[in-house]
């Protein structure tokens, strides 16, 4: 999905979230604006989303000096989100359909989210989200695929998200026990997106496969993956991809069998679905 005016507009309100984030001095807050700005009047139209922000933070996280722009704020996701475990587990517990009720979880998740043009409450979505019906709706297929399926990897997108994502996982190893699975992240510290960092703090790598892409894109551009992960992107026999950033890549992406599971959050990409902001999204890649 390649990049719309409206696209650039957002990514340049990116510098002021950054800058707020971080509690940046004046200066440097103008400086960021002022930087951003002018990388966007270069901005490719043949490039997605995601491979622009790549450029962008880059060049941010040098004017603030910080190697993770979103550190600090990651990790206060990351203890929103384990709070709300207990209840969550008990949900599933009750719950007659747990394909069900792991997905719309692993979707709520999708609102962590810091470089969305619309944010969202996560505790009202994992109140609202069980009641609420999927825009587009291809679970039934997904739950067909992963019947069938040996090897499963799921694409993560954000801090915070990827504790849902965990969860998701497990009822997935439940589920389906004789399948392998992977969890991939990205290469480097973009945006408030998981890493091997978080991820091993959640214990992952106990959990399953995981997965470093080596993308420094929010969002997993195929061409930027090490080649383990373009192998395994290529063999597994569902991909099940987790936000919009990985959609905005892979959304007409050759292969078959990937399911996006999102919550749609700006005006580009509910274009591109037909959809409207705040649906939710179970969409095998067609």
């Amino acid at each position: 999905m390649l990049i719309d005016k409206e696209c650039v507009a957002c990514i340049i309100n990116q510098s002021v979230k950054v800058a707020n984030a971080i509690g940046a001095q004046s200066d440097v807050k103008d400086e960021l604006f002022s930087e951003v700005t002018q990388m966007s009047k270069d901005f490719s139209f043949t490039n997605n989303p995601p491979e622009i922000a790549a450029d962008v933070y880059e060049k941010m996280a040098k004017i603030a000096n910080k190697t993770d722009l979103y550190d600090e704020i990651k990790e206060l996701s990351t203890q929103k989100a384990l709070a709300l475990l207990p209840s969550l587990k008990e949900k599933l517990k009750q719950s007659d359909e747990k394909l069900l009720t792991a997905t719309k979880i692993a979707v709520a998740g999708n609102v962590i989210d810091l470089a969305a043009a619309v944010e969202f409450d996560l505790e009202e979505e994992l109140v609202k989200v069980f009641d609420t019906e999927f825009a587009h709706n291809d679970f039934k297929v997904m739950q067909t695929e992963l019947g069938g399926a040996k090897t499963i990897l799921v694409i993560g997108d954000n801090v915070g998200e990827h504790i849902f994502d965990y969860l998701f996982i497990e009822v997935l190893q439940e589920l389906y026990p004789n399948a392998e699975y992977s969890y991939m992240v990205r290469g480097n510290p973009i945006i408030n997106d998981v890493t091997i960092k978080e991820a091993k703090e959640a214990g992952f790598d106990k959990l399953c496969n995981l997965v470093d892409s080596g993308v420094n894109t929010p969002g997993f551009t195929y061409n930027r993956a090490n080649e383990y992960s373009k192998e395994l992107f290529d063999r597994v026999d569902v991909v099940i991809s987790k936000g919009m950033g990985n959609y905005e890549c892979l959304n007409e992406s050759k292969r078959e069998n990937i399911f996006f599971l999102l919550k749609v959050k700006c005006n580009v990409v509910a274009n591109s679905l037909g959809k409207t902001i705040g649906d939710i999204i179970c969409k095998v890649k067609g």
